[in-house]
């Protein structure tokens, strides 16, 4: 690498860099030029998982979601030492060099397991895990129609009408007719003065 015209391995992650810095601003650029600025209540509202948020902030609300989380993260995080130890110390030069070292990463491993699952096993016998489920009941209004009148109703079968049916129109256009009719003209009929 005597040539001072070719880069180094930084100077190539450096322009890397650079070139993906300078996308996310084109990126963010262009969608402040082009895009709508109409707003409205609803789009300056707070967005939150698709609720509308009503009412008060200040509310107390269940964290065993929050509990549980960070139990997953924990044993997710169990996982980025698990991964690199098992990679180096699988290598059979390790082993080939020393026996010892085999066992050491064992044991090692293990008590770093047993110590995630004692906290498990705590986290679990306080009742942390155990989510909050719903009881669900059947509603009971009190009234005094007997369960044998809703029987009826619900056994009862009921003819249905045609709703395509000429015939049909033309009754209800008659009945509506009747009824123009039938219906008597008021017997007052108000006069009202201008005030003078």
């Amino acid at each position: 690498m005597d040539d001072p015209a070719q880069l180094s391995e930084y100077g190539k992650i450096l322009i890397i860099l650079l070139i993906g810095a300078l996308l996310v601003c084109a990126t963010i650029f262009l969608a402040r030029l082009i895009s709508p600025k109409k707003n409205n209540p609803i789009k300056s509202g707070t967005y939150e998982c698709g609720e509308d948020p009503i009412g008060s902030s200040w509310v107390q609300f269940n964290p065993r979601f929050y509990v549980i989380a960070l139990v997953f993260l924990l044993f997710d995080v169990e996982l980025i030492f698990i991964f690199p130890w098992a990679t180096v110390f699988g290598q059979s030069e390790y082993i080939a060099a020393d026996g010892r070292w085999g066992w050491f990463t064992m044991i090692e491993m293990a008590m770093f397991i047993g110590i995630l699952i004692l906290g498990l096993i705590f986290v679990w016998k306080k009742g942390d895990l155990e989510w909050v489920k719903p009881n669900v009941s059947l509603p009971k209004v009190p009234v005094a129609i007997p369960d044998s009148a809703y029987a009826s109703l619900n056994s009862t079968t009921y003819q249905v009408r045609d709703y395509k049916g000429h015939a049909v129109e033309a009754s209800i256009v008659e009945k509506r007719a009747e009824e123009v009719v039938a219906t008597p003209k008021p017997a007052f009929k108000p006069r009202f003065k201008k005030p003078e």
